[in-house]
């Protein structure tokens, strides 16, 4: 059994643990109260980590115990400065609490790129554990809309810089240009990317510890997530009735199955590729061949399969980018956003006008 260890950092880290533990420990008994017994045969720990005390008070499926504050006002304002102080301030207690959880196999930290306090937190927490730990270390990273807003932009670019740096084992992308795509109101739609990326990671957390016929395991996602260029995104995809299983992999690797955009046949260094379901849907042949396809493009990919009678097929596919055309024209609208900040604190701090208005009572007292 492996022991997972995951952090959800800031709103968005919060939100997408709470998704997860919705579905790991959601169901309600007949006294109303939510069962501690996990459904996934891995030990899971989950720690919610924020300065914004509203945001860990909405979270529904996570135990009190599992939400840390750090007292800041209400949060860090998207000022990612501000945000690396309190973290250090704060050090030692966040390590402490996980560090009375044990030793794990594997870690997730889950967070926004864009905002305060978790695009600030999470590169210093990932030195921190890999500097105090040695299991592996991968962060999930949420990237904002390109018209979000030139702060949300400028903190995305940085925030990856920052988690490249601090020995982070791997980087799975998710971008919020899904929410595009969802339709329905602002809450409905970001509800449902938190669901796409908790899924995903349930996906692959019961696959590396489920018996397969034939196997990946920790050791081959390590493998792949060490390919490329540190940066890896996940797609996934369920098969509607009587869909062929190659279909179904082939809709898991398009840019539509994906968490972040990208051609894979071009872009991708290793891939690992996870088929669930009923034994009589799981054509060997068809699956050797999509298989095989993406390898002759990507290189090296590993295959599991897990048998589940009477479900319909399920693929994930964990791949490892070795280039990412997305991510570079995310850096080109960051780069602009950083230069129109800049040039309108320049303007601020050389336009006199308000000074001249000011200037206009000196010397003056009212008079009542």
């Amino acid at each position: 059994m492996l022991n997972i260890l995951i952090v959800g950092n800031g709103q968005c880290g919060n939100r997408i643990l709470d998704a997860i533990n919705r579905e790991a420990f959601g169901k309600k008994s007949r006294f109303g109260k939510y069962l501690s017994q996990q459904k996934y045969k891995s030990n899971v720990q989950t720690i919610a980590i924020n300065t914004a005390v509203n945001d860990l008070k909405e979270m529904k499926f996570t135990k009190a115990k599992d939400r840390i504050h750090i007292p800041h006002l209400h949060g860090v304002g998207a000022n990612r400065n501000v945000g690396k102080h309190v973290f250090e301030d704060n050090k030692t207690h966040i390590m402490r609490q996980i560090e009375e959880r044990g030793n794990f196999d594997v870690s997730f930290v889950i967070t926004s790129a864009s905002g305060g306090t978790g695009s600030s937190f999470t590169p210093m927490l990932v030195k921190e554990l890999k500097e105090k730990h040695d299991y592996p270390v991968y962060v999930v990273v949420v990237l904002p809309f390109r018209e979000e807003g030139t702060l949300y932009l400028q903190n995305a670019a940085f925030c990856l810089r920052d988690i490249r740096e601090s020995g982070a084992d791997g980087i799975i992308l998710a971008d919020n240009q899904f929410l595009k795509q969802m339709g329905g109101n602002v809450e409905s739609a970001y509800n449902g990317i938190n669901d796409m990326v908790a899924r995903r990671l349930l996906f692959l957390m019961d696959a590396l510890d489920s018996e397969m016929m034939m196997v990946t395991d920790l050791g081959d996602f390590k493998t792949v997530m060490s390919g490329g260029a540190g940066l890896a995104t996940i797609g996934f995809y369920e098969a509607e009735t009587d869909m062929p299983v190659r279909t179904a992999i082939q809709k898991a690797i398009s840019p539509a199955g994906l968490l972040f955009s990208s051609d894979v046949y071009d872009e991708a260094s290793r891939a690992m590729v996870i088929i669930r379901g009923d034994r009589e849907r799981l054509s060997i042949d068809e699956i050797s061949t999509e298989v095989e396809k993406l390898s002759s493009s990507v290189g090296h990919v590993f295959k599991g399969i897990i048998v589940r009678d009477g479900e319909l097929p399920q693929v994930l596919a964990v791949l490892t980018l070795e280039s990412a055309a997305e991510l570079e024209n995310l850096y080109a609208v960051a780069v602009d956003a950083i230069k129109y900040e800049r040039a309108k604190k320049d303007r601020v701090a050389n336009d006199k006008e308000v000074d001249r208005a000011f200037s206009q009572i000196d010397g003056m007292d009212p008079s009542y």
